[in-house]
């Protein structure tokens, strides 16, 4: 057969500047041919004007890879094209670029992106129409780091490659030493609880936000959500988790204010309320809104208090009303002397009985799971219908020195086979940096025949 103009059936996809053939079946997506069931894992998810092409989602990862200097300062490069488009490629449903400042001191490092300017949209663009192109959804955790801010790129500031040691970025290098900020000011307030000018420590001490802050924060928010539409972007997350700003003012332990903004729950969730409000505004009402909290802080003794696993039911059922989709469970990072007990189903557990909490009360929210994902059966069986036997103490094989209180906090309800699903899809991150083909891995060990890319076809049937 000769190839001619006429006969050439695969025009590629429309709207680029570039040929990308469009695939036979999008990538991930299970062909007709399988007879067996298709698991959960692998069926298409709807929410508002987007459908997931499964349930596995690339959560957002810092790769702190933008200028910190000249105009190009926390734009997005080819090399995120490279990495993110890549997970696109190999079958992931949405794609979620990392956090990304929504004000130039809102970055972790100076390494990270911002979208607090009409010039970072353009990278942006480029981004996101390639991960859109594969099929996938193209996402955007926007954030703010708060006290957090101004630290350098880890492998700058150790021997150890990887290193999670962090380190005061100075003016310098691009850093914003005189504004960190945070809910509360003062040497006392620095994250590691170490004076600024210890050279042990590796923050620097934040100032107080004023309640005009406060509301310029809030604009700025809604504004990176703007931008974030006009380059493409189908799904924001607010970054709400890990010890960052929003973090920093929902948990009694950092936000000891006296205004509108501090004391009870009420106060202390209002940035995060004000900052949905003003999102949900600007965006169209069929663009999907996910919020990542820290479910727990693991500071249940704390004499502050703390924010727990209560504290995020009670925020979880506040969330559809306001226009939240998904809230995606995640815990930590507020504190460097928590004790976290990991283990393969540590934050699952809480995110099950979150889910449960909500749909109790006749609330609709959609609850993403993430933490230590890497096998194919514990993937799945997260979010199937009785997949999986949730009996007793769910943090068997944790070290013996965690506190029993702590241990408390990822007790399980005592479920039989048969139960509700855990989650309503799974976020993964490091697996997919290690295997960036997790997703075909995943279903060629759950028997399943699923879509590759049109140029891996000839290789799509030997075993991996």
């Amino acid at each position: 057969m000769s190839f001619t103009r006429d006969n050439h059936n695969n025009p590629g996809v429309k709207g680029l500047p570039y040929f990308t053939p469009q695939h036979a079946v999008s990538p991930g997506t299970p062909n007709a041919k399988n007879t067996a069931p298709v698991p959960t894992l692998f069926k298409p998810l709807s929410i508002r004007g987007s459908t997931l092409r499964n349930r596995i989602l690339v959560a957002p990862m810092c790769q702190y890879s933008t200028a910190a200097f000249g105009p190009e300062t926390g734009s997005l490069t080819d090399y995120h094209i490279a990495t993110l488009g890549h997970y696109a490629l190999k079958g992931a449903a949405l794609v979620f670029i990392e956090a990304t400042g929504v004000q130039p001191s809102g970055r972790i490092s100076p390494n990270c992106p911002g979208l607090w300017s009409d010039a970072q949209i353009p990278a942006l663009r480029r981004v996101s129409d390639f991960i859109n192109s594969q099929g996938a959804l193209s996402g955007i955790q926007l954030a703010h780091a708060g006290r957090k801010g101004s630290t350098a790129a880890p492998w700058t500031t150790s021997s150890k490659p990887g290193s999670k040691i962090s380190a005061r970025a100075g003016a310098d290098v691009g850093g914003w030493p005189e504004d960190v900020v945070g809910p509360m000011g003062g040497e006392e307030w620095t994250w590691d609880g170490k004076s600024s000018t210890d050279p042990s420590g590796g923050f620097w001490a934040p100032r107080g936000l004023t309640e005009e802050d406060i509301s310029q924060l809030v604009e700025d928010w809604a504004s990176a959500a703007e931008r974030a539409v006009k380059a493409g972007v189908k799904v924001i997350e607010i970054h709400g988790a890990h010890g960052y700003l929003i973090h920093q003012f929902l948990s009694p332990i950092s936000n000891r204010r006296r205004d509108k903004y501090g004391g009870g729950f009420e106060g202390r969730t209002r940035l995060l309320i004000e900052i949905i409000t003003a999102i949900r505004k600007v965006i169209p009402e069929t663009m999907p809104l996910f919020l990542r909290i820290s479910s727990t802080e693991w500071q249940e003794t704390s004499k502050l208090g703390s924010w727990d696993v209560e504290s995020s039911i009670r925020l979880a059922k506040l969330l559809p009303d306001l226009g939240v989709d998904l809230l995606d469970v995640s815990s930590g990072g507020n504190n460097p002397q928590a004790k976290i007990p990991m283990h393969n189903n540590y934050q699952v557990a809480i995110a099950d009985r979150i889910r449960a909490a909500v749909k109790a009360d006749g609330k609709e929210l959609l609850i993403g799971a993430v933490g230590l994902i890497t096998e194919a059966e514990q993937a799945r069986d997260i979010l199937e219908e009785g997949g999986a036997t949730r009996t007793g103490n769910g943090t068997d094989g944790v070290e013996a020195d965690i506190d029993k209180e702590t241990k408390a906090v990822v007790q399980m309800t005592e479920t039989k086979d048969g139960g509700a699903p855990q989650a309503d899809v799974v976020l993964v991150a490091r697996q997919f940096m290690r295997e960036p083909e997790w997703v075909f891995r995943v279903a060629y060990k759950l028997g399943l025949d699923i879509g590759w890319p049109s140029q891996f076809l000839r290789v799509s049937f030997q075993k991996l």
